[in-house]
């Protein structure tokens, strides 16, 4: 799906700057081109500086996305959601990130969940880092409570799974 997103913008490289932003952060186009967050406004000028590209280049992505009906959709439907990976220790919360030895291979969710819940551990949050963002895409797994040693070790006996952190 990214590489479709990235293809409409396949001769604007500014453009995808500024589209990648929007896609990673959950950012959304409302009908009068403004960058939202629900109903929070977000700043053409201050997209421009993450992005490391003018304002013009951000109207410019705006009016491309309500243009396109796939993108319009996208971009006005996407949403951010509270990543608790930061803050579950202070929650009690327990925090394990697998990483795979191929992001796409199938079932890698399932047999990790499987195992989190045959050690009666309850999954509060499952967030997957998407391969087309980062080069080394890893599954974070937010529990119920702080994770005990031999669930990283069944984990580690998955064939897909290349390692284990946890917090």
């Amino acid at each position: 799906m990214w590489q479709i997103l990235l293809q409409k913008f396949e001769k604007h490289p500014a453009q995808q700057k500024v589209l990648r932003i929007l896609f990673e952060r959950g950012f959304q186009v409302n009908n009068d081109g403004k960058v939202v967050s629900g109903s929070i406004e977000i700043a053409h000028t201050q997209l421009a500086r993450e992005a490391g590209v003018d304002r013009r280049v951000v109207d410019a992505t705006t009016d491309t996305i309500l243009a396109d009906e796939l993108l319009k959709n996208i971009f006005q439907n996407v949403r951010s959601i509270p990543f608790l990976r930061d803050v579950a220790p202070q929650l009690g919360l327990g925090v394990l990130i697998i990483t795979p030895d191929d992001a796409a291979n199938v079932g890698i969710l399932a047999d990790v969940s499987r195992v989190v819940s045959e050690n009666g551990l309850s999954i509060r949050q499952a967030v997957s880092d998407d391969p087309y963002f980062t080069d080394e895409a890893r599954l974070t797994i937010i529990t119920d409570s702080k994770i005990p040693g031999g669930v990283v070790d069944k984990i580690l006996e998955i064939n897909s799974v290349k390692g284990v952190s946890i917090y």
